[in-house]
C-alpha cells in the first residue's frame, strides 16, 4: 500500500542494470493480474538492447528516459498466440473485431499496472509512456509485431536518479459515485478543481504558455483536437491492418 500511495513518475534513471531474477519476479507479478476468461491475450516485449531502444526513441517523442532506463517494457494486446492455439486445436477463432482488441487491451493494461506496483515495491522507478498508441504503427515495425498484436502502453523501468514531488490528484470524492452516477454542477466543478488551479505550478504554467486557465493548456497545447484526431486515425488504421476491425458476422 505504501508504494502505491507514494507513486512518482520517474524520468531520470541510474545506469544500474536490473538483475534478471528481480525483473522476472516483477514480470511474474504482472501475469498474475486478472484476465478475461483466463485467456491472457497480451504479450510483453522486454527491450534492453541499446540499439533497439534508440529505434524506439523517436516513437516516444525522443524522451531521454527511453534510452536512459535499463529496460523498456511494451505491453501489447495479443490475439496472435491465442488464435494460433485455437486453429491448432480444431477451433475457429472469431477475434478479428474491435471488442476483441478492447478485451486484450484491458488485459495488457492490468498486467502493466501489476508490474508497476511490483517494481515500485522493490525500489525501482517507472514511467508510463503515453506515446505508445500515438505511434503504434512505428512501434509495430521496430518490434516486428505480427498481425493480431497491437502495442497499448509501455513503461520505462529502472533505479531512480531523481525524487520528484508527488503529483497532485483531484479529491477521491470527485471521482466517486455512490450507487448511480451523479452528474456535476458548475459549483461541483469549481470545487473539484480549486486546489489544482491554485497550485504555484499551475500559475507558472499559465504564465509560460500565455493562457488564461489550466484547462486551456490541456485543450490548446497538451491534448488538442488536431493531435487527437491525427493520432486516432493512426490507431484506427493500425487496428484495421492488425486484423481487429471486422464488422461482418
Amino acid at each position: 500500500m505504501k508504494a502505491i500511495l507514494n507513486h512518482r513518475s520517474i524520468r531520470k534513471y541510474k545506469s544500474t542494470p536490473i538483475e534478471e531474477s528481480l525483473l522476472n519476479e516483477i514480470l511474474n507479478a504482472g501475469v498474475r493480474a486478472s484476465t478475461t476468461g483466463n485467456m491472457q491475450v497480451y504479450s510483453i516485449i522486454v527491450t534492453t538492447d541499446q540499439e533497439i531502444k534508440k529505434q524506439l526513441l523517436p516513437c516516444h517523442f525522443n524522451q531521454p528516459m527511453v534510452t536512459q532506463a535499463p529496460v523498456i517494457l511494451t505491453f501489447c494486446a495479443d490475439f496472435n498466440r491465442f488464435n494460433k492455439w485455437c486453429l491448432q486445436r480444431d477451433a475457429k477463432p472469431g477475434y478479428d473485431n474491435f471488442l476483441s482488441f478492447f478485451t486484450a487491451a484491458i488485459d495488457a493494461l492490468l498486467v502493466a499496472q501489476n508490474v508497476c506496483i511490483a517494481a515500485e515495491d522493490n525500489g525501482l522507478g517507472i514511467c508510463y509512456l503515453g506515446t505508445t498508441t500515438y505511434t503504434a504503427d512505428k512501434i509495430i515495425d521496430v518490434l516486428k509485431l505480427p498481425k493480431g498484436v497491437v502495442p497499448v502502453t509501455a513503461l520505462a523501468i529502472g533505479y531512480p536518479d531523481e525524487l520528484p514531488e508527488l503529483t497532485d490528484r483531484i479529491p477521491l470524492a470527485a471521482v466517486l459515485h455512490r450507487e448511480i452516477y451523479q452528474d456535476y454542477s458548475a459549483g461541483d466543478i469549481d470545487q473539484i478543481y480549486a486546489a489544482k488551479e491554485a497550485l504555484p505550478l499551475t500559475k507558472s504554467l499559465i504564465e509560460e504558455n500565455k493562457k488564461e486557465t489550466l484547462a486551456q493548456i490541456f485543450t490548446d497545447i497538451r491534448y488538442n483536437r488536431t493531435d487527437n484526431v491525427s493520432f486516432s486515425k493512426v490507431l484506427l488504421k493500425v487496428l484495421a491492418d492488425q486484423g481487429f476491425m471486422n464488422n461482418e458476422m
